[in-house]
């Protein structure tokens, strides 16, 4: 298993030309945090609050039922699933307009550890008519590349990208049947399916060219441009200026200066400190490293400048962020 401690660097292949978009998906990581397998009877309305940092994913395995976040629906059909990055707010229905229920208020029984099971279906019902869903909140874990979640979309639909994954229908397929029978350890199954749907889902997203991302992969992409990007990652606590970066480029400073603002829309300096900002909010929701040693690992020369360097960047200092998270 790789490395993915706050001082870990990324593996780096054998090839001339560093695959940024490799890097990405070798050092990745989906850690499931809980799941539940869901038998509603329609009409039904469940409201997920807004969890950030976490992820979400649902996988309607039989029956249809609606997405709705800020008042737009999305149709899931069966065989389908949706995965949230960022923990955005939202709810599912049985269809638009249907009375919302808070997920807190629906009774759950334990199927095995970090599985539950919620039922609100009617009884005649429940073995035919019922709808069933399976979702799971998930730690993702990018790394050094944490940066991309900021740039992923709200929703990403697994049916929007099947056609460049053809190989992820057998998993859906078992995933249906999983979720259907019950059969024994289907719990445990359907959790590590899941994990490996909201990776191809992640994937797709980064192989179909990231969406409203497309500059920065477009970044990843350039030899030149992407070998500094990849250096950055790499190591965001060397004490890095317009001229190392351009002298990894192998360019003028006027040169790479201005490539990067055009590829990327910000400056080198305000990337490489937007970098370093949200890899300590990262390791600071984590608890793994105090303030002082997240300032030294990132290059800062004193708590203090981290500190006004963080509060530039967040709007808060990294004490309270801290406060936050154990008060949370």
């Amino acid at each position: 298993m790789l490395d993915r401690s706050p001082n870990a660097t990324l593996p780096t292949g054998g090839a001339s030309t560093p695959d940024m978009m490799s890097e990405l998906l070798m050092g990745m990581r989906l850690n499931g945090i809980s799941y539940r397998r869901m038998q509603l009877s329609a009409p039904f309305g469940i409201g997920f609050g807004g969890a950030p940092g976490k992820a979400q994913l649902h996988f309607v395995a039989r029956g249809e039922a609606w997405l709705v976040i800020d008042g737009t629906p999305r149709r899931i059909g069966c065989g389908d699933a949706v995965f949230l990055p960022r923990g955005t707010g939202h709810a599912l229905v049985s269809q638009p307009g249907a009375p919302l229920r808070d997920l807190a208020d629906f009774a759950s029984a334990p199927i095995c550890d970090a599985v539950d099971e919620i039922k609100s279906c009617d009884q005649a019902a429940c073995r035919s008519q019922d709808v069933i869903l399976f979702s799971g909140c998930m730690d993702l874990d990018l790394g050094t590349m944490l940066p991309l979640i900021g740039m992923m979309p709200e929703v990403m639909q697994l049916s929007q990208l099947a056609d460049r994954q053809p190989e992820i229908l057998p998993v859906l397929e078992a995933m249906e049947r999983e979720a259907r029978t019950r059969r024994a350890g289907f719990a445990g199954i359907l959790a590590r399916l899941a994990d490996v749907v909201a990776a191809s889902i992640i994937r797709g997203w980064v192989e179909s060219g990231c969406g409203s991302a497309s500059g920065w992969v477009e970044a990843l992409r350039d030899p030149k441009l992407g070998r500094v990007l990849l250096a950055l990652h790499q190591d965001p606590g060397r004490a890095w200026t317009v001229a190392t970066m351009a002298h990894e480029m192998g360019a003028s400073r006027s040169v790479f200066a201005e490539r990067f603002l055009a590829v990327t829309g910000l400056t080198p300096i305000r990337y490489i400190t937007d970098l370093r900002m949200r890899l300590a909010g990262q390791w600071i929701a984590q608890g793994g490293i105090g303030i002082e040693e997240a300032a030294h690992r990132l290059g800062y020369s004193s708590q203090a400048a981290f500190s006004r360097a963080f509060k530039r960047a967040t709007g808060q200092p990294p004490g309270l962020a801290r406060l936050a998270v154990k008060q949370a």
